[in-house]
């Protein structure tokens, strides 16, 4: 086990030396301290071998928060490693939590229960994590103590105000920029409320942040949605002992949380990401002959929809070994190179894919036919008006394309058929990136992107892992 600094543990500081030494130890390089590292990607030979994908980030997210907020040692276990959540864990320390590295992916979490975190004495940078950001907001909003946050440019030009607002109900208080952007400083509630509130928007980042407030609010909290979005806190509400029901709707769910309740620690072993999975998913779809396996991925209901998507496009995916850790069902996936086809997807499926419709762009490219993507204006929202990026890609590339406010429509060229040749834009989106440097693995010719440090933010080991199945990949200059 690493050693913790002397005098860091419980105190309202960051603790540079214990984030500092876990970064040393990781080799990451932090997303916003480097020059721009473009990359290209060429067109491979079959991609083969076992992709081991790094553990899912919702759930890293929140396993470290409600480490935080649990009287005791929370163990968890496969935490994902990467930028966004270790700037989470670093929000933690400030906040008084102990929070330890083991071996690689082991994390010890001593927190301070329900409402005894204490005032951080500096500001809280969450760099490119809006989910981070937003939970962290939520779980202290009914604890009085203040808190300033803010991130990297693409954070700090993202709306917080659709979390902020309702967390002004439970009787918290804010200031930020214009338009509800950071840096943003939050009070914690005085004497808190419960709510009775309906989430307008399909965000479970916006319904976690309330269920989290809700921990430290007397009486009964009812938060309801109209569209179900990924229950990953839900789930790990119950296993660490909050008093929390799930009211089933004719159009969505209610949630119900009782406040004041003592949560008791726990191990947390958390499943590999599906959303990073993705490009080793389709990656191995497009390229003639891969032969991929992707073990242990989270197969969670209101995670699978890129799965089921790309089943209906025609996809040779299968799901094997299938199982249950943590109330988290997962499995082993098989995958081989298809032929696809062009389908219209739901808007009803959006919330199970959000993160998922840059490198679904790409698969539609190389379909035959038109795909048709519903639903999707929350991407406008995410670390960059993604819908503007994904449809500026592909147009570069010589796909032809069309966006309206909630939909993107691909014509496919099929297999083999995508020009490529262009440099991408990311807009500091490491989605954007890792979808873009997929897609060049297929193409007639090259693509490159601007940059890929902000990929550190949540798949450090991408290009390694896509290089070590066969992928094609050359640093060029800047």
């Amino acid at each position: 086990m690493l050693p913790i600094k002397k005098g860091c543990v419980g105190r309202r500081v960051v603790c540079h030396a214990c984030t500092g030494l876990s970064k040393r130890l990781l080799g990451l390089k932090m997303h916003g301290s480097d020059a721009a590292r473009p990359l290209k990607s060429r067109r491979s030979g079959p991609l083969r071998g076992t992709a081991a994908i790094p553990g899912d980030k919702s759930i890293s997210h929140r396993a470290l928060i409600l480490g935080a907020l649990t009287v005791g040692e929370t163990r968890i276990t496969g935490l994902l490693e990467a930028e966004d959540v270790l700037n989470t864990a670093q929000a933690m320390r400030a906040f008084g939590a102990q929070v330890v590295r083991g071996a690689a992916g082991e994390w010890m979490v001593h927190g301070t229960g329900v409402g005894g975190w204490a005032e951080p004495e500096n500001v809280l940078d969450f760099g490119n994590s809006g989910t981070g950001s937003r939970l962290v907001m939520g779980a202290m909003a009914t604890t009085a103590i203040t808190a300033v946050f803010t991130g990297d440019a693409s954070l700090r030009g993202r709306p917080m105000a659709r979390v902020l607002d309702p967390l002004q109900l439970f009787g918290a208080t804010y200031t930020s920029r214009v338009g509800g952007l950071m840096p943003v400083t939050l009070s914690g509630a005085e004497l808190s409320i419960c709510v009775d509130h309906k989430v307008e928007v399909a965000s479970a980042q916006v319904k976690s942040a309330m269920l989290l407030a809700s921990l430290n609010a007397p009486g009964r909290s009812r938060i309801e949605q109209g569209e179900l979005t990924r229950d990953h806190t839900e789930k790990m509400l119950a296993a660490f002992g909050a008093k929390i029901s799930v009211e089933a709707l004719p159009h969505g769910e209610a949630i119900h949380v009782t406040g004041e309740v003592e949560l008791v620690p726990c191990t947390v072993d958390v499943p590999r990401d599906p959303s990073s999975a993705a490009f080793a998913l389709v990656a191995a779809l497009i390229v003639p002959g891969s032969d991929v396996r992707i073990p242990s991925v989270l197969l969670n209901p209101r995670r699978a929809g890129l799965v089921q998507t790309l089943i209906e496009m025609g996809a040779d995916i299968v799901v094997e070994n299938e199982r249950e850790s943590g109330g988290e069902k997962i499995g082993d996936l098989s995958v081989r190179a298809s032929t696809l086809k062009g389908i219209d997807v739901p808007p009803e499926r959006a919330p199970s894919m959000i993160d998922e419709y840059p490198i679904l762009a790409v698969a539609a490219a190389f379909a035959e036919g038109r795909t048709v993507m519903h639903g999707v204006e929350e991407l406008r929202v995410k670390e960059s008006d993604r819908l503007s990026a994904i449809t500026a890609g592909l147009k570069a590339n010589g796909l032809v394309t069309a966006e309206t406010r909630n939909s993107l429509t691909v014509e496919g060229r099929g297999l083999g058929g995508v020009p490529g040749g262009a440099r991408v834009a990311t807009h500091l989106d490491h989605r954007i990136a890792m979808s873009f440097l997929t897609m060049g693995l297929a193409s007639k010719n090259p693509v490159s992107v601007d940059d890929i440090s902000m990929i550190a933010t949540s798949f450090p080991e991408f290009e390694k892992l896509m290089r070590d199945l066969g992928g094609d990949f050359q640093v060029v200059n800047a």
